[in-house]
């Protein structure tokens, strides 16, 4: 038997490209290393999946063509996939900034997925060996035998999230067709301080707070969360997709006020008997103020004491504390890849490869990275919807 579309991955993308080419009667295979289907959405969004966001824009992704992402997520926008959700009978919220969640759980996600697929052929714990290209067909060698299609969609993910499967299959095959490959790196995945900041921040694990990264031009004004080996939190997450190893950042951890020193000599005259350290309690978790305090000061002296040589140290640290990170936390934890299949050569229009006809290539696995907050699977619905309908 010679298939219309060979799908390999069976993830957001992989499903939703398999679901796009039923709708136009195409007989297709999904093959899929995991032993069950979308085990990244599973555990998406602490288990409730964030399945996309209201705000979407081609702004909101990171590639080497910052322009290649806008016609699929204009052929298949947010609302699209909402319209789906909501036809499923499926519960969501926004949480902040966009973000739409599952009320109950990610599993609700999957389940509307394999019931668009319905009856299409699913092979799990399929293992692919090799892929050849001759007379227009794909030749597809797994540890299940041999598969045979007309077009073969390549869903096969990024590197993040090794324990749930993830491999460099995709890169290999994109590689074996003459496609080049864009610097890989984990993104999303939060900072590990270098030694110094690791022994100023030591005790402060679990404590979280809002502050404002700044990364070149972009910052990101969310929580961030101390860690035994850095810093994460949505803010920390999102900022890591810009950051190139070597560069500065700068964090303010005090974003909702704009004249701390103001502030402070206004605290000075007020509470001129209390600590430094408890006052600034008012403001800050108290343990973070410990650790400010050793930093900046000699001593937690009294507010009446202060100099304004030493609100300045303080203003300097709290508003604009510049540091370089010693690296992402890695791929373990990244939420994505950034980097992937170079889009020079596939169209934007159908995610078909420019030097193969009949090769498609979706979701993470191309140099397509989104933001954290339910960008990244708009970007597998968008560009597996273009590709699944424009399979011949």
């Amino acid at each position: 038997m010679i298939y219309d579309v060979i799908v390999i991955g069976a993830g957001a993308a992989g499903l939703f490209a398999a679901y796009s080419a039923k709708l136009r009667q195409k007989k297709i295979l999904i093959l899929e290393s995991n032993s069950r289907p979308g085990l990244k959405i599973l555990i998406s969004g602490g288990g409730r999946c964030n399945f996309t966001n209201l705000n979407i824009t081609s702004k909101d992704f990171v590639s080497n063509n910052p322009h290649f992402c806008k016609s699929a997520l204009t052929q298949f926008t947010q609302n699209d996939f909402i319209h789906l959700v909501e036809e499923a009978g499926i519960s969501f919220y926004e949480k902040t900034l966009g973000q739409l969640f599952c009320t109950h759980t990610s599993k609700e996600i999957l389940g509307l997925l394999l019931k668009k697929i319905g009856d299409t052929e699913l092979k799990t714990e399929a293992l692919v060996q090799s892929v050849t290209h001759q007379e227009n067909i794909f030749s597809v060698e797994t540890n299940q035998g041999l598969f045979k299609s007309k077009n073969l969609i390549v869903a096969t993910g990024g590197l993040s999230i090794p324990k749930l499967g993830a491999s460099d299959l995709g890169y290999k095959i994109a590689q074996q067709f003459g496609h080049t490959i864009i610097k890989l790196s984990p993104a999303l995945d939060g900072f590990v301080y270098n030694t110094s900041e690791a022994s100023f921040f030591k005790g402060l694990e679990g404590i979280s707070l809002l502050a404002t990264l700044k990364i070149n031009k972009r910052e990101f004004t969310e929580n961030i969360l101390f860690t035994h080996q850095g810093i994460s939190g949505p803010a920390a997450l999102k900022a890591s997709l810009f950051w190139e190893e070597g560069q500065e950042l700068e964090i303010n951890f005090l974003p909702s006020l704009s004249d701390f020193i103001s502030w402070i000599k206004d605290q000075r005259n007020e509470h001129p008997k209390k600590t430094i350290s408890s006052v600034l309690s008012f403001i800050l978790p108290a343990h973070f103020c410990e650790k400010v305090i050793k930093k900046c000061l000699d001593s937690d002296i009294k507010m009446a004491e202060i100099s304004n040589e030493q609100i300045k140290n303080l203003d300097a640290f709290l508003k604009r504390w510049k540091w370089i990170p010693f690296e992402t936390v890695g791929y373990a934890k990244a939420e994505v890849t950034r980097g992937g299949v170079d889009t020079k050569d596939i169209s934007s229009q159908t995610m078909e490869s420019k030097l193969v006809p009949g090769l498609y290539f979706v979701g993470e696995v191309l140099d397509v990275t989104g933001l954290l907050g339910g960008y990244n699977f708009q970007w597998a619905w968008s560009s597996g919807w273009v590709a699944g309908k424009s399979v011949e």
